[in-house]
């Protein structure tokens, strides 16, 4: 399984001190993305990477642009979630059954289309 990592010549082979650039892998893809903490932009394609590959072992699609839609639902539902849920008290576990229901819903069409 691939995943987001560093070589043990990270510094030569995955980061470019001179642009901030990190060499990472999500979904068996390279990408090359800048920013100014290398070890938090690994971490954030390993998350990226890890989500793709759920979505992808439910689905059991080989289009990678709906793994990646999935995925991206699922990041932006998670991210809501916290965002809203963040001083506020609604009930979290109904919520959440709701929203697994709803995403059981949406791999079941997507296991039928696919």
């Amino acid at each position: 399984m691939a995943t987001a990592t560093k070589s043990p010549s990270e510094n030569i082979q995955n980061k470019d001190s001179a642009n901030g650039s990190v060499r990472v892998e999500i979904f068996d893809q390279g990408y090359n993305l800048r920013g100014s903490d290398a070890e938090y932009i690994l971490k954030l394609a390993a998350y990226v990477d890890a989500k793709m590959r759920a979505v992808a072992e439910h689905t059991q699609t080989v289009d990678t642009a709906r793994v990646a839609v999935l995925a991206a639902i699922n990041i932006a539902d998670e991210y809501h979630l916290a965002k809203g849920n963040f001083g506020q008290a609604p009930d979290v576990k109904q919520r959440a059954k709701h929203l697994s229901h709803v995403l059981d819903e949406l791999l079941e069409d997507t296991r039928k289309a696919g």
